[in-house]
């Protein structure tokens, strides 16, 4: 049975991959199954670049095939910003306040008070023998400034499909929507043949 290793250390993301996974002949293994590892270095220009690495990197470093996201925000008034940024948009890592906060910043030095956005993920499939696949997800929204919901995170609160926020949808409604979803099920139907 081929081990898959997910490279995040997030739980929600590997709870997400490996329901997606369960009905293929894999092993889903996590990063911290492998007890400590470098973090690889995310220096790419795209979403697509920063997945790519990240799942070239840890298939050296486990010897098992991996699988890769990145994905973030990206704001049509602040031209594509924060982009492949997203997570350390305030300058530090993972600091969803603040993050939301200097969002909100530049969209109102840009003098506007909501803007058209978008959410993308990448994802990328390495395999021990070289072999990589990729796919990709996107959502398409808007920002406002009144954050509502209480089930997301990131820039969710503030990130409106219509007349609702990601961060106000359950996550089986988000999932059909999200980036996320989209760029999973395409990977899924992919390797359904590729693992045959």
């Amino acid at each position: 049975m081929k081990r898959i290793v997910i490279a995040t250390k997030n739980a929600g993301k590997l709870r997400e991959m490996k329901e997606a996974f369960a009905h293929l002949p894999v092993e889903v293994c996590a990063l911290s199954d492998f007890g400590e590892l470098p973090d690889a270095v995310e220096n790419g220009a795209t979403f697509a670049d920063n997945a790519r690495i990240k799942a070239h990197f840890y298939a050296e470093q486990t010897g098992c095939a991996c699988l890769a996201d990145d994905s973030g925000i990206e704001i049509a008034v602040l031209d594509g910003a924060p982009g492949v940024h997203s997570a350390r948009f305030c300058g530090h890592h993972g600091d969803d306040a603040a993050n939301n906060e200097k969002m909100i910043a530049e969209i109102k030095k840009a003098g506007c008070e909501t803007s058209p956005a978008d959410y993308r993920c990448a994802l990328v499939f390495a395999d021990t023998d070289g072999c990589e696949i990729e796919t990709q997800g996107r959502c398409d929204g808007e920002i406002r400034f009144e954050a509502r919901g209480m089930n997301g995170f990131g820039y969710d609160p503030y990130f409106y499909v219509g007349d609702r926020t990601m961060a106000e949808m359950t996550l089986e409604e988000k999932d059909a929507i999200s980036h996320r979803g989209q760029a999973l099920r395409k990977m899924v139907f992919i390797l359904e043949a590729y693992l045959k």
